[in-house]
């Protein structure tokens, strides 16, 4: 009789960071569950490389803003699938750079309800589960936005920084009893078209041309960190992890990377 593959849960799974974590667990023997807000083909694109590649995959379309729809994922999954070893969080909350005038409060409330409340959501329906199974990873991506304020991103920051202090209390809570979760700062460009990609528009090629071989973060190493972390032994967990270029200067020092504002990466 076989062992059933353990479940990695990527909510946010498109073409950057969300589907190489997913090709990268399915790679290391888990079952990937990608769900993402839309792009039905492309969802199915993905799932189709890790097949092809040898790896077990699933995928779904997820409105996380709409209530329950999380909870009823994590359900489907773990009925149907199997127990959740591991769920990265990585959707975005970025409403576009706007001041506190063009911010109206349904705007603000959805980069909150992205942000914020979909983590919240998660952990409340997964971890009492992981804690009864004594082990569980949430990895969790985040932003230089989480750390710093900038003008036009209210929003964004305040989704943000309201995720990274969840991330601290979801710790002090869960890791005594054996769930880890991981905050990850990505405090830098990274290299997806569906993203990045799409805010710079036309201008994307260009901007990779312009930041040099090391000067974009690629996404398929940001999988491997995520890799990592999940299987961390527990008296050596990092809670916290902060991922940039090396050419870049780190968000405390307040400098963007060549050719954008602040605003535009955090």
């Amino acid at each position: 009789m076989s062992v059933p593959s353990p479940v990695c849960l990527v909510i946010g799974a498109g073409a950057g960071i969300g589907g190489h974590v997913a090709q990268r667990f399915a790679g290391g023997g888990y079952h990937a569950v990608l769900a993402r807000r839309s792009d039905e083909a492309g969802l199915a694109k993905l799932v189709r490389q890790i097949e092809d590649a040898g790896g077990e995959a699933s995928g779904t379309l997820l409105d996380a803003a709409a209530d329950g729809t999380i909870e009823d994922l994590v359900g489907w999954v773990e009925s149907d699938i199997g127990p959740i070893s591991c769920a990265l969080y990585n959707l975005g909350a970025q409403i576009g750079n706007r001041v506190l005038g063009d911010t109206p409060h349904r705007t603000f409330e959805l980069g909150w309800r992205l942000g914020t409340f979909g983590l919240f959501r998660l952990a409340h329906i997964l971890a009492p589960r992981m804690v009864e199974r004594g082990a569980g990873t949430i990895l969790v991506t985040s932003a230089t936005a989480a750390v710093r304020g900038n003008a036009g991103q209210h929003s964004h920051a305040a989704a943000m920084g309201g995720r990274r202090m969840l991330c601290q209390t979801l710790n002090a809570e869960l890791a005594p009893q054996g769930v880890h979760v991981a905050h990850v700062v990505v405090d830098g460009p990274v290299d997806a078209p569906d993203t990045l990609g799409r805010m710079l528009g036309e201008n994307f090629e260009a901007y990779k041309l312009a930041q040099g071989e090391d000067g974009m973060i690629d996404p398929a190493a940001i999988a491997e960190t995520y890799w990592h972390l999940a299987h961390q032994p527990r008296n050596c967990w990092s809670h916290e992890v902060d991922i940039r270029p090396f050419s870049n200067t780190a968000w405390w020092n307040d400098s963007p990377p060549p050719g954008l504002s602040a605003k535009d990466v955090t």
